[in-house]
């Protein structure tokens, strides 16, 4: 909220209440007063964001090892759970890149009923680490840490899709670590397939020329219809969401439970707690993003019980993990969105699209999906950022580099912990440094 802090009755500020901490923003929009100005200007926005989300949410469920219509259940159920009930106007919730690697890894583990476990039981998570106001300090996540996982995701994003940018065909399953995936991937080159690299040179291409030229206009669902048309009447030999999943459902599930015992709990633990741990930080760091484009600010204990009872429901509508999406979260600010409906409406639109045009899914090149993947990639590195921590102090470069190369090569939570461990390590550096700065000389210097 703008406005100032209530004051107690010593002239303190006083306590927030349960109210002041958890009441969802649309709750406040609504008493405000919602005129049909804001709502034609929700209806543009939602728009716009559906369009930039409907490829995007079915190339990251594909990237996680599900199936295409699982992404767009997260970005539909999920999506509109977190707007309703968020603390930030503006967020855009759905599944997120920096998930791939956990939800495939985890797929691998224990099946798509293990990921949607681990899923509901983030979701609870979540909403504990939310009740219990612990979200404000994730703030205090230092700047190079959460650069360094950034870009290593970044980079595993990039990685998993170079089989479908380049149609490579492989024996086996592709292994989810980056050395091992490489050395599979070099020794089948030549099983390159020339058509899915045109398909995929020209996705990016078409993508980067409309942000130059026209970037009001939607490149990355503009370079899907172009590639896939192109692909169709040409025949060529690539895969697609066709030949490969069989298209998606023209109609979304009935809420249902995955089977649960105390076994498959157990077994399912360490992934429901990477999931909430990313979870949060990737959303608060969106909502942050959001309040710094439009002056507002976000109440982040309330964003995460949103997070937590988003992917709940995500899960048992079948779709994947849930989190606020920096990417699509800064479109629908740009849009000119005023409110959380227009979050609500861009759900609402991609249930529309998924209802009625579910059948020319099946058309799009997996290729295509990789190149729009690979954009995400380019665009999630803050290379500028990179650069400039790493010329910073040593301190700084160092919690950099062993985030972004633990991310990459051990694990994000083990990436996290050490980047943030050298982050603290540095801070209390700097305070003691500045404390014996500001400590007067003894008054035996001067005899």
């Amino acid at each position: 909220m703008n406005q100032s802090a209530p004051i107690n009755a010593i002239g303190g500020p006083a306590k927030p209440t349960f109210a002041d901490l958890f009441t969802p923003k649309l709750v406040s929009v609504l008493r405000e007063g919602y005129s049909a100005v804001w709502l034609r200007a929700d209806v543009v926005a939602g728009l716009t964001v559906a369009i930039v989300a409907l490829p995007l949410s079915m190339a990251i469920a594909i990237a996680s090892g599900t199936t295409p219509d699982r992404g767009l259940y997260a970005a539909i159920f999920g999506g509109f759970l977190v707007s309703m009930l968020g603390g930030s106007r503006f967020q855009i919730g759905g599944p997120a890149g920096a998930f791939i690697i956990l939800v495939a890894a985890s797929v691998t583990r224990h099946g798509i009923d293990g990921v949607l476990l681990a899923t509901m039981m983030a979701g609870g998570i979540l909403i504990v680490i939310g009740l219990l106001r612990l979200g404000t300090y994730v703030r205090y996540i230092p700047h190079p840490v959460t650069v360094g996982f950034t870009a290593g995701i970044a980079v595993i994003i990039f990685a998993s899709q170079i089989r479908d940018l380049f149609g490579i065909t492989i024996a086996g399953k592709e292994p989810g670590e980056l050395i091992p995936k490489l050395d599979v991937l070099g020794h089948a080159a030549g099983t390159t397939n020339v058509s899915a690299v045109a398909i995929s040179l020209a996705t990016i291409l078409i993508i980067a020329i409309l942000r130059k030229l026209r970037p009001t206009w939607p490149g990355m669902l503009l370079a899907v219809v172009v590639t896939a048309v192109v692909a169709t009447a040409l025949a060529l030999p690539v895969e697609t969401i066709g030949t490969r999943f069989g298209g998606i459902p023209q109609s979304f599930p009935l809420p249902a439970l995955p089977s649960i015992s105390l076994a498959k709990v157990y077994e399912v633990l360490p992934d429901a707690l990477s999931f909430a741990l990313l979870g949060a930080i990737e959303s608060l760091l969106s909502a942050v993003v959001a309040d710094g484009m439009t002056g507002r600010q976000h109440r982040s204990n309330s964003e995460l019980v949103a997070q937590g009872i988003a992917n709940i429901g995500s899960a048992i509508f079948g779709g994947i993990c849930v989190t606020g999406t920096v990417a699509r979260t800064a479109t629908n600010v740009r849009a000119g969105a005023r409110s959380p409906i227009s979050g609500m409406l861009h759900s609402i639109f991609l249930l529309c699209f998924m209802l009625l045009a579910a059948p020319l899914a099946s058309f799009i090149p997996l290729a295509t999906l990789a190149g729009v993947l690979a954009v995400v990639a380019w665009n999630m590195a803050e290379k500028h950022e990179f650069g400039a921590l790493l010329r910073s102090s040593f301190g700084e470069a160092a919690a950099l580099l062993a985030t972004f190369l633990l991310t990459i090569f051990v694990g994000l939570a083990e990436g996290i912990a050490v980047g943030s461990l050298i982050g603290a390590a540095l801070y209390f550096y700097r305070k003691r440094q500045d404390a014996r700065d500001m400590t007067p000389p003894s008054t035996d210097e001067f005899v």
